[in-house]
């Protein structure tokens, strides 16, 4: 299966760009983006479909025979049924869902397919899942990191504007209007990238753990809890329509948990490495 690991790999980073595009286009609505996202789903079936008329019709094996190959085609069938959505009804929260759960099986799959491979590109198939989930998880702390800053500006320039002082140098901080909108810009783009990296993660820990006791190590809850923060952050901004110094002090809080989750809850995992 791995003889072609390149292949695979490329199924799987189209996949995520096209997810990733999903999730910006369901936070803020954009034709353009969502285009694109539909685009590169295409692609990912276009693979995907190619893969398995390989294994049908050249291999001979139609692929449902195996556990591994019932999930891969699994995850095909639900590639097919979110494509009709999306091209016919338009319902953009089925369709990005439905590919979250259809990407997460796709890559339980790859995954459970490479630990059977006696192939070094198959273990060298699951570290890279890994990889890719410790980068994206960084990426993201990175975003959040970004986003922090500019509401820590936002208060101080808030507070100053409310006592009237350090008008000389608070040009240099750019309009509090900007400063909130740049914020949840970063944040925006954070989510998606983090949710995507606690994908790679689960499907790694489950493709390399017999047992589930990763699923409630401390680091792993950690890292839920903050994804799950950071999504109550857009719901308060784009539903109950938060702005400003009560969203930038949720921000701020929102951080502090990302730094705890980090530093201290990566030190009294048994799972993750400190």
């Amino acid at each position: 299966m791995f003889a072609d690991k390149w292949i695979y790999e490329l199924l799987v980073f189209v996949y995520s760009l096209s997810l990733i595009s999903y999730c910006i286009d369901f936070i803020k609505r954009n034709d353009r983006v969502n285009n694109v996202s539909f685009y590169l789903l295409c692609l990912v079936w276009f693979i995907q479909t190619i893969i398995l008329i390989q294994q049908t019709f050249i291999e001979k094996n139609f692929p449902i025979l195996t556990l591994n190959e019932g999930l891969f085609f699994y995850a095909w069938i639900l590639l097919n049924i979110s494509i009709v959505v999306n091209y016919l009804l338009r319902v953009h929260f089925i369709v990005l869902f439905t590919n979250l759960f259809s990407f997460f099986i796709l890559l339980l799959s790859l995954s459970l397919s490479a630990q059977h491979e006696v192939l070094a590109q198959g273990s060298q198939f699951v570290h890279e899942i890994l990889m890719i989930h410790i980068t994206l998880a960084l990426i993201s702390y990175g975003f959040f990191t970004i986003s922090f800053t500019l509401s820590c500006m936002y208060l101080i320039q808030y507070s100053l504007l409310k006592r009237k002082r350090g008008f000389k140098w608070m040009w240099r901080f750019n309009d509090l209007e900007k400063l909130d909108l740049y914020s949840y810009f970063f944040i925006m783009i954070g989510v998606p990238l983090l949710m995507i990296g606690l994908i790679f993660g689960f499907v790694w820990a489950f493709a390399v753990e017999v047992e589930m006791y990763w699923l409630f190590d401390v680091k792993t809850v950690g890292s839920i809890l903050v994804l799950v923060i950071y999504i109550i952050y857009l719901f308060l901004r784009m539903v109950k329509g938060y702005r400003g110094k009560p969203i930038s002090i949720y921000n701020a809080a929102a951080f502090l948990t990302l730094l705890v989750n980090f530093f201290l809850f990566s030190s009294l995992s048994d799972f993750h490495f400190s």
